[in-house]
């Protein structure tokens, strides 16, 4: 296949490029930066500096590689992770007219399948009016529905893969975290009734690089643990993955106080199942929790 991955060089960007060059794939690969060019080139791909919101400059690039397959990868996230909602704001406008831009240019170049990865924290819940997190929500709803109409339309094969939140070692607000809870700095919070849905880097990448060929058009899938968790068993399954101390417990009160966007996010309760995409996409996460996620990280790092 001859595929262009849009946001190549990013925290699902760079071990999709390298799992679909091992696969045999001819692989196109944009990049805002062009110091990361010569990166992407050592992992096997052509690399191209491209703004997503240029839409002019994207459909140039999208028709020189000529792609049977088109996957976007396009955020702008701070590296440390989403601390409040106005970081968000760059990535909310890749997911609505990046998306725009880099579906036209998709279906100009005749290429067969989309595949957009999405956020299933905010794309799988329900609106709550919040005016913190509506504009993120609001972005991903743009983006699922302008993939999933242009399928249904019949200008594309269209797929939309709801990710849980990455952790692992290639993701870089995991290396945060790790810092934060070896100094004692990340709390567990009382009586905290979360359920959030992750999801293993390396299983995103098998998911994403399965549905290239496999699932249903117009369809959405969940890719997500096998178990949804709370924010503060997170912690703590990570404070003992790594030998720290088991976390400070403080009131719930106290989050929503210094840092109500993240408050408002870990308080969700979003227990997913991935079954759909299991049948669809011959997929099955290869780390069904945390529990073995973080144990594999780990050896591997020893």
């Amino acid at each position: 296949m001859r595929i262009f991955v849009a946001g190549g060089s990013g925290t699902i960007g760079v071990p999709l490029v390298k799992a679909l060059v091992r696969a045999g794939h001819q692989v196109t690969a944009t990049t805002r930066s062009s110091d990361k060019q010569l990166m992407l080139r050592a992992f096997g791909a052509s690399p191209v500096v491209v703004d997503a919101l240029d839409a002019y400059a994207l459909a140039a690039a999208v028709r020189t590689a000529a792609p049977t397959h088109v996957i976007h990868q396009l955020t702008a996230l701070p590296k440390a992770g989403i601390k409040r909602a106005s970081e968000l704001e760059p990535t909310n406008r890749l997911r609505d007219e990046g998306t725009r831009n880099l579906l036209n240019a998709a279906i100009a170049a005749r290429a067969t399948r989309f595949i957009g990865g999405s956020f299933a924290l905010l794309g799988a819940a329900p609106a709550t009016g919040d005016s913190s997190i509506g504009p993120a929500a609001d972005a991903i709803r743009s983006m699922e529905s302008q993939i999933t109409n242009a399928a249904r339309a019949g200008a594309i094969e269209g797929i939309v893969l709801r990710y849980g939140m990455f952790y692992g070692a290639g993701s870089p607000s995991t290396v945060e975290l790790v810092k934060m809870v070896r100094r004692r700095w990340l709390p567990a919070i009382r009586h905290d009734r979360g359920q959030l849905p992750y999801i293993h880097l390396d299983d995103a990448v098998s998911a994403t690089v399965a549905a290239l060929d496999r699932g249903r058009s117009s369809e959405t899938y969940d890719i997500v643990d096998d178990r949804a968790m709370s924010f503060s068993d997170m912690v703590r399954e990570l404070a003992s993955a790594v030998g720290a101390p088991p976390p400070f417990t403080v009131p719930a009160w106290l989050p929503r106080l210094v840092m109500p966007y993240m408050a408002r996010l870990v308080a969700v309760r979003l227990p997913l199942s991935n079954a759909v995409a299991a049948a669809d996409l011959g997929w099955r996460p290869r780390y069904p929790t945390i529990h073995e996620g973080l144990a594999r990280m780990l050896a591997n790092a020893a």
